[in-house]
């Protein structure tokens, strides 16, 4: 099989390829990327099962000839509410399968469209296929099966204790970072009353996972509650929800109120987030400077006075990755929540980039069977899933049993 990895050089990406790499049934990955060198010195040290490709993903008529060799896409080129509608239709026009770890709603939604092409040519296409969403999904999956009528949903996730975590390791403009700025500001897409509908991010959720302290979550445009709401009938909301410490969350919502009124673009923002300057974004031009420097150079200074800030909150107990399900068991209400007791090494990148590799695995051995375009939820059993991924975690562990936490309430 040969397998082409779309970013695979990147933060994600690397982690997807070197999981992908151990599979018997993988011949050969192509490593794609926009910077060859970058491509070339990542496969060199992958071995001969990999070969650089250079590729600028928007040339529609190069991103086909690549694909025409490959069986299966991993797509971890971002951001997807720019990149991955068109991705996923070359996918499909040249017969490919094709995982992501699409983690924008609005292309979520375009892509479910694409669900009858896929469908008709024999093409499996798996969207959020990463942690949040991905992990998250099933995790719900498994709570809800604990419940016999579902009418929330709850996914979530959430950083460590310090704000230094946002900081930039190589100088390089993240674009998790400038995903993260996009669904924090703007509107955002989720579910209430049984409908799917537009409202403000950053709005606050009073959490009470089991036997854990009440904690305080904060939405943000994720895909989960799009797609979650095919997975129970009955259910009447779900919202996704970041856990953060206060210093970080001073500012999101600063970055959040300035986008939101121009003053500042979403590049911008997530370039303060990380502490870089405009013009020193790991050689990456933003677009969109402040227009008064001085003003700049302020909000700067304030965001690097918060990220050393000591927190004035002590550490939530709430789980890194969780589900939370309410609704009724034997007629009784009931909570139910679902986390991981481990994950893979390589923070943001191995939790994604993994789920991704462990999502091919089940493609090649035949675990996912449905044609078409589907989120994890409606096309993986969660505990084969966890099953595979329980071994490839920091602590590794035998199965889904050792590896999914329920909780009950």
């Amino acid at each position: 099989m040969i397998v082409v990895a779309l970013g695979g050089c990147g933060g994600m990406g690397r982690h997807a390829v070197r999981t992908a790499l151990e599979f018997d049934e993988v011949d050969q990955i192509l490593i794609a990327d926009r910077d060859k060198s970058r491509a070339a010195e990542f496969a060199r040290s992958c071995g001969d099962k990999t070969a650089p490709w250079q590729i600028d993903v928007t040339d529609s008529k190069s991103l086909a000839k690549l694909l025409d060799l490959g069986d299966v896409v991993l797509n971890t080129v971002g951001p997807f509410y720019q990149l991955g509608v068109p991705i996923l239709k070359t996918a499909i026009e040249t017969g490919c399968n094709y995982l992501d770890v699409n983690d924008d709603w609005e292309p979520t939604l375009e892509m479910l469209k694409l669900h009858d092409a896929a469908n008709s040519v024999g093409v499996t296409a798996v969207i959020g296929m990463g942690a949040s969403p991905g992990i998250s999904n099933l995790l719900a999956a498994k709570a809800c099966a604990r419940l016999d009528e579902v009418d929330e949903i709850v996914t979530g996730w959430g950083l460590g204790d310090e704000a230094e975590e946002l900081a930039s390791p190589d100088g390089r403009l993240s674009a998790a970072m400038v995903h993260w700025m996009h669904q924090c500001s703007g509107m955002i897409r989720v579910f209430r009353n049984g409908h799917l509908v537009n409202t403000s991010p950053l709005e606050e959720v009073k959490l009470q996972y089991p036997g854990v302290a009440a904690a305080t979550g904060w939405t943000l445009g994720h895909p989960e509650p799009a797609t979650l709401s095919r997975l129970r009938p009955e259910l009447s909301s779900s919202v996704n929800v970041m856990v953060m410490p206060d210093s970080v969350m001073d500012m999101v919502r600063w970055a959040s109120e300035e986008i939101n009124h121009g003053h500042i673009s979403v590049q911008d923002a997530a370039a303060v987030l990380q502490g870089l300057p405009p013009d020193s974004a790991g050689g990456h031009k933003l677009p969109n400077a402040f227009a008064v420097p001085l003003l700049f150079r302020r909000a700067w200074t304030r965001i690097k006075g918060l990220v050393g800030r000591k927190k004035s909150r002590r550490k939530s107990d709430m789980p890194e990755l969780f589900a939370l399900a309410m609704g009724r068991k034997d007629g009784e209400e009931q909570t139910v929540g679902a986390s991981i007791t481990s994950a893979p090494a390589g923070g943001m990148g191995g939790a994604t980039g993994v789920p991704l590799a462990v999502g091919l695995k089940m493609l090649i051995e035949g675990q996912i069977r449905a044609t078409g375009v589907h989120p994890p939820e409606t096309c993986i059993d969660p505990d084969a899933f966890f099953d595979a991924l329980a071994p490839l975690c920091t602590p590794p562990l035998e199965d889904s049993r050792s590896l999914v936490s329920i909780a009950t309430a």
